[in-house]
């Protein structure tokens, strides 16, 4: 044990030496051949992560629905989403010392357990407390499977490849939220939303666990590595305490614009929350410097071409997840449609997109990352601009077809960001590089419900019941700030892009 930390300490300190070099993908040859068991064991772990993706995804549309028969406001209903993306978030900086102490076929096994026995609880659980402690299983089994699927494919694919490998890895896992929104509304039209995790249970078991039992192979050995249960809860507190912050300062603001006597307290809890968060990233932060063995390696982010990417890597979900959210509810609740329409809407732009991922994979393979990521980013923000503008005329025609514009370009650009910034980094790190980008996004995602929601919720704060004009007009107000959000991100996400791109050809 002591040898092989030893290894890793001093990989660490020459980490910088690895970072000055440039990492363009090379062309791709025919020589380098992709093992089908390779392309079973991304099926079989990203089908798993595609049936949680699939669920959060789902429940978003099912909001109006669920808010009638748990009596819940906006501002609780959305944590289904959000303590969702949360345990997610909070999971996977465990992916580094999970992939380094535990075989994949393990940890495969053990998301496979949890996504069921959360899918069971769903469909049982008839309080609104179990079905968030059902969200936070499934979160769990979620944070291991999709890191897993990303340490498989960066581990074990070859280098010319690794572009479209990822871009299939992107795939299978946005597909879910491409077809969530309208599965939801599709079922709970006939049926009730209990059936949705029916269905889930028996893919997983026919289809996810076979297939990874027969493929999933082990690319290196594990080792004795230690869990630090400090730095653990650092993070946790860290997520949990800034997301909260932002969901309280949410609900402090709309009890003021309304009157209500809460905003006092909100406002409190929302302070402490940030004081707590803020906190504990820092002293995760200051703990993985100076501890033996780090639950995330961190030197690596040394780098500032890596930071100009990660920033993007997080800011990005917030708009990409969160968008979700807002379509279909402006849909609902402002336009007036079914929620099975409110699906339909974002499934065209979103399941297409999906599909393109591997494009943009084979983009990169082929051209590298500056020319594909700029041009998909950049195109992408034409649609919450185009939103903006039309904001106050908004149809379904109009929101489907300009959120088809945002989601076919963020599909072929977005998964490239964390392929350019890891290929700057020597694989050793990569399991550390693939918890903090991972966790980022889904950080991100979480952030972007718990911003967006606020964002309407203070915007229907005393617009009168759900349904009457002042409360439509309200929440078209609420979408038309939350796409000035959306362009703001988008534009500061192009700016670091350009110059992480900028620094990384200065060094060549």
């Amino acid at each position: 044990m002591e040898s092989s930390m030893a290894h890793f300490d001093t990989e660490h300190t020459g980490e910088s030496q690895h970072m000055q070099q440039t990492h363009e993908p090379p062309h791709s040859t025919d020589s380098e051949r992709i093992p089908l068991s390779l392309i079973g064991s991304i099926v079989a772990v990203g089908s798993l992560a595609f049936v949680g993706i699939l669920t959060e995804t789902v429940m978003t549309v099912l909001f109006p629905e669920l808010m009638v028969e748990f009596s819940v406001n906006t501002a609780t209903v959305q944590w289904i989403t959000t303590i969702y993306l949360l345990v997610v978030a909070a999971t996977m900086p465990l992916s580094s010392f999970l992939n380094r102490r535990f075989r994949f076929k393990a940890l495969f096994v053990a998301a496979v357990v949890l996504a069921v026995i959360g899918s069971l609880l769903m469909i049982v659980g008839h309080a609104f407390a179990l079905i968030l402690i059902a969200r936070v299983i499934q979160g769990v089994g979620s944070g291991i499977a999709t890191p897993l699927m990303m340490n498989i494919i960066l581990q074990q694919s070859p280098r010319s490849k690794v572009g479209r490998l990822m871009g299939v890895g992107s795939l299978v896992i946005t597909v879910a939220p491409a077809i969530g929104p309208t599965v939801g509304g599709a079922i709970s039209s006939v049926l009730p939303w209990r059936a949705i995790f029916v269905i889930v249970i028996p893919i997983v078991l026919l289809v996810s666990l076979p297939v990874g039992l027969k493929c999933i192979r082990q690319s290196r050995p594990t080792e004795d590595a230690q869990l630090n249960p400090l730095q653990f809860v650092a993070i946790v507190l860290a997520l949990c305490g800034l997301i909260f912050a932002l969901n309280q300062a949410g609900i402090a603001v709309s009890e003021a614009v309304s009157g209500g006597s809460g905003a006092v307290r909100s406002t409190i809890v929302a302070v402490t929350s940030l004081i707590v968060g803020v906190g504990s990233l820092l002293f995760f932060g200051w703990s993985s410097k100076r501890s033996f063995s780090p639950l995330i390696r961190l030197g690596w982010l040394r780098d500032p071409v890596v930071l100009l990417h990660l920033l993007p890597y997080l800011l990005m979900p917030i708009v990409g997840i969160g968008f979700g959210y807002v379509v279909t509810n402006v849909a609902q609740l402002s336009l007036g449609t079914s929620a099975f329409v409110a699906g339909a809407l974002v499934l065209p732009g979103a399941l297409i997109g999906a599909f393109f991922a591997p494009v943009g994979g084979i983009l990169y393979d082929r051209f590298g990352a500056p020319r594909p990521v700029l041009a998909a980013i950049g195109t992408a923000t034409l649609g919450p601009v185009l939103l903006l503008i039309f904001s106050m005329h908004l149809t379904p025609a109009l929101l489907a077809g300009f959120y088809f514009i945002f989601g076919l370009c963020y599909a072929l650009g977005y998964s490239n960001i964390m392929t350019s910034a890891l290929s700057g980094i020597d694989r050793e790190f990569t399991p550390d590089g693939n918890a903090v980008f991972q966790t980022s996004l889904q950080f991100g995602g979480a952030v972007g419900t718990a911003l967006f929601s606020t964002i309407l919720g203070v915007a229907q704060a005393g617009a009168g019941k759900e349904g009457s004009a002042a409360f439509r007009h309200a929440t078209a107000v609420g979408g038309a700030c939350v796409f000035a959000v959306m362009i703001v991100i988008c534009v500061i996400s192009i700016i670091s892009l350009v110059a992480a791109f900028r620094l990384r050809a200065r060094r060549a």
